[in-house]
Parts: structure tokens; C-alpha cells; sequence
């Protein structure tokens, strides 16, 4: 497990059951040798994004063959106490809506900082170099643990504390949610596509009850209003 072409060639990647992780899964199956997954419950309200992983998995080994020889290990970590210690419309039953300082109260602080380093935790123990999540810049909500400086700075802190030579890839930085559709459709064909609308997860209230061109959702919540917005353009073009 230990051997450093091994690591090279193998992926982990954060996946919690959404459009941008499912997209990250295909891209990192495109990529790799090798590629394991791993997802967080901190007592989300959206935590049926957790079970549609399985779904998702199922669908990407049909789409193409080599995905599912490639496909590894499956990981789940419950770190119910950054829901003990948030007090967010994401781990609340409070209504959504803008916070102090100007970011939306769906902001969970140190989510993605404790991901990363939990993910980098793992992938140590399990000899894998890269690590792949679907942090954006480009189409978010201005949670400052989404930016570009943020994982770069982390990356740096991941490989001091590790002494290892962890990569953390962000293939969706610099994509709207457009462009990321197109991505899906670029990696996976029409077929990706399909499998991510029906199958992944996005609405922060957990909403799977009402069906729209981009899949299942609220309709009203600013993730599901990001995605739809997304899907229009992208079908549009």
C-alpha cells in the first residue's frame, strides 16, 4: 500500500452523494488507477445525499466498464459533533437566510478544513497521494472555505503535518454549474448526465419529493436555485 507509484496512481475522493461530487468521482475514475471514496455525516439535514451514493455508484460501473475496475473501497465518517458546534440552517431546522458578515447562515464553519484533513488522514493511512473535492470558487455561496487560497494554503498545512506529498485537486474551481454539466456530459456522455439528475442530491432541506428538469428538490433553496440555474444554461447551449 505503501509503494509511491501506488500512491500516484490512486484517488480519494469526497463524496457526499451531489451534482459536484459525483462529477468529481467520474473525473478522478478518468484519472486514476485506483480510486476510493469517503463522505461525512455531521448531521446534516440534507443527510439523504448520503444515501444516494450507493445509487450513484451503481450507475457510473455501468456507464463504463474500467470505472468499476477501478472503482475501491467506500468510506463513511460520522463527525456528529461539527453539528454540536454549528449553529447553521444546514445542521438547524431554521430558515435559510443571509448571516452576519454577509455569508448565508447554511455556512457550517471548518466543514471543508475538517473534510480535508480528515480525507488526508485516511488517505495516509490507506497510501494514496491525491485527493479530490468539488470546492468552487466560481458558483458558490462565498463560503471562504470553498476558495482557491483556502485549499492551496491547506494543502501546504496537510503535507507539514503528514510529511507526505498529498495533491488536492479541485476540478470544479473555476466552473459555473453550467460548465460543470458539460463536464459531466464530457466524462460520461448523455448517460452521466442522466445518472446525476436522477440519482445525486443538492437541495440543503433534503427535499426528494418534487422532480424537475435538473433533478429532485425544493426548487426554492439556494442550492437548488445555483443548480437550476446551472441546468438551464447548460441545456441551453
Amino acid at each position: 500500500m505503501n509503494d509511491k507509484s501506488t500512491e500516484n496512481e490512486s484517488a480519494l475522493v469526497l463524496f457526499s452523494g451531489g451534482q459536484d461530487s459525483a462529477t468529481c468521482l467520474a473525473w478522478a475514475l478518468e484519472r486514476f488507477a485506483r480510486v476510493e471514496t469517503i463522505g461525512f455525516d455531521y448531521g446534516q439535514r440534507h443527510g439523504i445525499e448520503l444515501e444516494c451514493r450507493a445509487d450513484i455508484i451503481d450507475g457510473l460501473k455501468k456507464i463504463r466498464p474500467e470505472w468499476a475496475r477501478r472503482l475501491g473501497e467506500q468510506h463513511t465518517l460520522d463527525i456528529p459533533t461539527l453539528a454540536e458546534i454549528s449553529d447553521t440552517a444546514l445542521t438547524r431546522e431554521v430558515a435559510i437566510e443571509m448571516g452576519e458578515g454577509g455569508l448565508p447562515n447554511t455556512f457550517v464553519p471548518g466543514r471543508n478544513l475538517l473534510f480535508l484533513t480528515f480525507a488526508a488522514a485516511l488517505a495516509y493511512r490507506r497510501g494514496i497521494a491525491n485527493i479530490v473535492g468539488g470546492m468552487c470558487e466560481t458558483d458558490f455561496s462565498g463560503y471562504p472555505d470553498c476558495r482557491d487560497d483556502t485549499i492551496k494554503a491547506l494543502n501546504t498545512a496537510l503535507n507539514l503535518g503528514m510529511d507526505k506529498k498529498f495533491e488536492l485537486h479541485t476540478p470544479l474551481m473555476w466552473l459555473d454549474k453550467a460548465q460543470t454539466w458539460k463536464l459531466a456530459e464530457q466524462l460520461g456522455g448523455r448517460a452521466l448526465v442522466d445518472l446525476i439528475v436522477e440519482k445525486s442530491h443538492t437541495c440543503y432541506l433534503g427535499e426528494r419529493g418534487a422532480r424537475h428538469a435538473w433533478g429532485f428538490g425544493c426548487g426554492e433553496c439556494p442550492a437548488c436555485r445555483l443548480r437550476a440555474k446551472g441546468w438551464e444554461a447548460y441545456a441551453a447551449s
